[in-house]
C-alpha cells in the first residue's frame, strides 16, 4: 500500500543515510541487454507449480499459503532503532530473530514476502523524489547485495520450512507504459534475480514482479480508464519480464500484479500474461472493491454493503483470473483506527455481516485458490501472546479480536490443521441481519451466511448440518448452498435449524423485499466508482469526481417484462448528470446512458435501449444501474418508477 507517509519513508530510505558510507563508488556501467544465460549449469524445477487455477506442492496437493512481509532497512526494521550504516550482519541478525521470535510466539505461517528494499540498491547520498524513483538504482550495489542480504535470509526462511516471494526494490511510478525506464528497470532486476544459482529453480522460492502499478498508458495513448487497451499494455509490460526470466531457464512461479495498486485485474481475463507457473498478485485493503472500512478521521464505520458488496467488487476485480489462475494477496491488514497499527483501518466483524476481516476470509475460503498474508509489521507478531485480558477496555492491537492479528493467529492454525479448542456450540446467526431482518432486493439471490458461536468465544461459518424453512415460499425460493432468489416484494420468515454433536440450535429472522430501486443507504451505493455520499432521508447522492451512485445486482435482475423506467429529480441537477445501465457485470463495459441536462424528469424506453455503441441492452440481465455526474455537486432523486 502507498500513501503519503510510505512515500516519505521511501524519500528518508534513499536520503537520510548521505553520511553513512563512502561516496566513492565508481558510476556504473549500463547494463547490457539481457540474453540467455548459457554458460552457467542449468537446473531443474521441482518445486511448487501452477496446475489451472490452483497452486500445487510438487507432491500435487492444492496449496493455499499463508505468511508475513519483510523489509530489510533500517526505517522498516522499527524505525531505525535497531541497526543502520549498511551493516549487514546486523540485518541479518534482527531479521533472522525476528523469524525465530515469530514461531516461538506460535505463529503457523508458511511463507515471506521479501522486498528487496532500495535502501541498498540506490546509490547512496544521491538524493530521490521517493520509492518509485529509480534515477538512484546501482547494478553493482543490487548485485552485491542481492548476494549479502536477500540470498542469505531466503536461505534463512527456506531453512525455517516456509517459502519466499521476493519483491523488487521500491514501488511503481504512478503511469508506467511499455517499454519505458521502469519497464526496462524491471527486466534488469529479474534478469539479475532469475540468473543468481541459489534462487534461479529453488523450490521455494516465487518472485511478485513489481509492487503497486498505479496507471498503466494504453497502446492507444489513455491513462485513468481502465480500457481493454490499458490492460492489454499492463500484460505486455509484465510479459516482458516472464519472458527475460523463462529465456533464462528459470521456471520459478511468477505473480503478476494488476493496475490501481494491485486491486483491479477484470482485464486479464481477454488477455492474460502467457507462460507455465503465472499466478496474480492481489493487494486488499478496508474499503477497496466494496468492502467495509472505517474513516480514521471520525472513527465511524463505513459500511459500504458488508459481504454482499465485498463479495460483488472481488467478483469484477479479481474474480476474472481467479477463475483461471491462482491468487496471492501480498498486502492486506485491518485494525480499528484507534490502534494507529495498520495501513487498513477497519473491524473484523461478521462473516455475511458488516466488517472488513471475517468477510475477506470468506472471499478466500470460498475462492479455493486464494494465498495470502496480513501486513502488519513483523515486530509486533513477534510479541503475539495467545491470551486475552479479561476486560474488553484492557484490549490491545494484538489482543483484540477486531484487529487483525488475534483472529488471524488463530485461522492461520485452522488452516494448517492445528485444532484450536472451541468448545460446546452455543447459539447460531445470519450475518447481514439487522436488528433480526435480512434485506434483499427483488429478484436478486443471497446467500445467508451462517455461524456458530462456541463456548470458548470463536464463531465458524457453518454450510453442513443446516436445515431452512421459509415461512411463505411465494416470496423466497431456496436455491442450495444456503442461497435464497428474492420472488416478489413482501416479508416473510427463515427457521434455521443447526446439528452438531447431538445438539440443535434454532434460529429465526425476517426477510424483507424490496423494490429494484430502493433509495435507501442499506441499498443505494454511493462509491460504485470514486467515492460519493447518499442521504436517503432527502434522496440526494454527490459522487466525487467522475463518479458513479446506484445499485449493483451481483446476479442479475430481469427488466424484459417491463417497458419504461421514469427517473424523476428533486430539481435541476448541475453536474452532467446521466442514467445509465449494465447489462455486464463491469463498470467499465458500455452501460445504456441517458443524460438529465436541464429536464427532471427522464423516461427511458427500456426495450429500446442501446449502448454507445448502438448494441441493444439485454433486459434480462441487469448488474448495475445508477446516476453518473461529473462531481461534487447534489443531485436530488425523487423517485424512480417501472411500468
Amino acid at each position: 500500500m502507498r500513501y503519503l507517509s510510505k512515500l516519505l519513508f521511501g524519500f528518508a530510505v534513499a536520503t537520510m543515510f548521505v553520511c553513512c558510507e563512502d561516496k566513492s563508488d565508481p558510476v556504473p556501467e549500463p547494463e547490457p541487454t539481457p540474453q540467455p544465460d548459457t554458460t552457467e549449469v542449468e537446473t531443474v524445477y521441482n518445486g511448487v507449480y501452477v496446475d489451472g487455477r490452483y497452486l500445487k506442492s510438487p507432491d500435487g496437493q492444492i496449496l493455499n499459503l499463508h505468511g508475513f512481509a519483510q523489509t530489510y532497512s533500517p526505517w522498516f526494521n522499527e524505525q531505525m532503532t535497531k541497526w543502520n550504516n549498511y551493516d549487514v550482519e546486523a540485518c541479518l541478525k534482527y531479521n533472522q530473530g525476528l523469524i525465530d521470535d515469530i514461531w516461538r510466539a506460535g505463529w503457523e505461517m508458511d511463507f515471506v514476502r521479501m522486498h528487496m528494499d532500495p535502501y541498498w540498491s540506490n546509490t547512496p547520498g544521491q538524493q530521490t523524489t521517493g520509492e518509485n524513483d529509480i534515477s538512484a538504482f546501482d547494478v553493482r550495489r543490487f548485485k552485491q547485495y542481492l548476494d549479502e542480504v536477500f540470498v542469505p535470509m531466503a536461505k534463512y526462511i527456506i531453512d525455517n520450512g516456509m517459502y519466499v516471494v521476493m519483491r523488487p526494490p521500491g514501488v511503481c511510478p504512478h503511469v508506467i507504459a511499455v517499454g519505458d525506464d521502469y519497464n526496462k528497470y524491471l527486466i534488469r532486476v529479474w534478469n539479475i534475480v532469475s540468473k543468481d544459482k541459489y534462487l534461479k529453480n529453488n523450490p521455494k522460492v516465487m518472485f511478485e514482479l513489481a509492487n503497486e502499478p498505479v496507471d498503466i498508458k494504453g497502446k492507444d495513448g489513455s491513462t485513468g480508464s481502465w480500457s481493454q487497451s490499458q490492460f492489454d499494455a499492463c500484460k505486455e509490460i509484465f510479459q516482458s519480464v516472464v519472458d527475460v526470466i523463462r529465456e533464462n531457464g528459470c521456471d520459478n512461479v511468477l505473480w503478476i500484479p494488476g493496475p490501481a495498486y494491485q486491486g483491479n485485474y477484470s482485464g486479464f481475463a481477454n488477455n492474460p500474461v502467457q507462460g507455465k507457473n503465472i499466478g496474480y498478485a492481489v493487494h486488499v485493503y478496508p474499503g477497496w472493491m466494496g468492502s467495509d472500512g472505517e474513516n480514521p478521521d471520525h472513527g465511524d464505520i463505513q459500511d459500504n454493503g458488508g459481504y454482499e458488496s465485498f463479495q460483488t467488487g472481488w467478483n469484477e476485480k479479481v474474480k476474472p483470473v481467479a477463475d483461471f489462475a491462482p491468487v496471492m494477496v501480498t498486502e492486506m491488514d485491518w485494525a480499528p483506527a484507534k490502534y494507529n497499527k495498520s495501513w487498513g483501518k477497519a473491524y473484523t466483524g461478521v462473516a455475511g455481516g458488516a466488517g472488513f476481516g471475517a468477510n475477506f476470509k470468506l472471499i478466500a475460503d470460498q475462492c479455493g485458490n486464494v494465498s495470502w498474508l496480513i501486513f502488519t509489521s513483523p515486530d509486533l507478531l513477534a510479541q503475539f501472546v495467545d491470551r486475552q485480558p479479561q476486560n474488553e477496555s484492557d484490549y490491545t492491537f494484538l489482543t483484540d479480536p477486531e484487529a487483525c492479528p488475534w483472529p488471524t493467529y488463530h485461522w492461520y492454525k485452522e488452516y494448517a490443521g492445528i485444532e484450536v479448542p472451541k468448545g460446546a456450540p452455543m447459539s447460531i446467526s445470519v450475518g447481514g441481519a439487522k436488528n433480526g431482518t435480512v434485506e434483499m432486493m427483488l429478484s436478486a439471490t443471497a446467500r445467508m451466511v451462517v455461524s456458530v458461536m462456541y463456548s470458548s468465544g470463536t464463531a465458524s461459518v457453518v454450510s453442513d448440518s443446516l436445515t431452512f424453512t421459509i415461512a411463505d415460499d411465494s416470496i423466497l425460493s431456496y436455491e442450495g448452498e444456503c442461497r435464497f432468489k428474492a420472488l416478489k416484494e413482501g416479508s416473510t420468515t427463515i427457521e434455521i435449524k443447526y446439528t452438531e454433536a447431538g445438539k440443535t440450535l434454532t434460529k429465526t429472522f425476517n426477510v424483507e423485499v424490496s423494490q429494484f430501486f430502493p433509495l435507501t443507504n442499506a441499498k443505494f451505493d454511493p462509491n460504485i466508482f470514486e467515492t460519493g455520499s447518499f442521504d436517503e432521508s432527502t434522496g440526494t447522492l454527490i459522487t466525487g469526481q467522475w463518479g458513479f451512485g446506484g445499485w449493483r445486482y451481483p446476479s442479475g435482475i430481469n427488466l424484459s417484462g417491463y417497458s419504461t423506467l421514469t427517473i424523476e429529480l428533486g430539481a435541476v441537477q448541475e453536474c452532467s448528470a446521466s442514467f445509465r445501465l449494465f447489462d455486464s457485470n463491469n463498470y467499465w463495459s458500455e452501460p445504456a446512458a441517458y443524460d438529465f441536462g436541464s429536464k427532471t424528469t427522464l423516461v427511458i424506453d427500456l426495450q429500446n435501449m442501446k449502448n454507445k455503441n448502438g448494441q441493444k441492452v439485454d433486459l434480462s440481465h441487469i448488474y448495475i444501474a445508477g446516476i453518473w455526474t461529473s462531481g461534487g455537486k447534489p443531485v436530488v432523486i425523487k423517485s424512480l418508477t417501472l411500468e
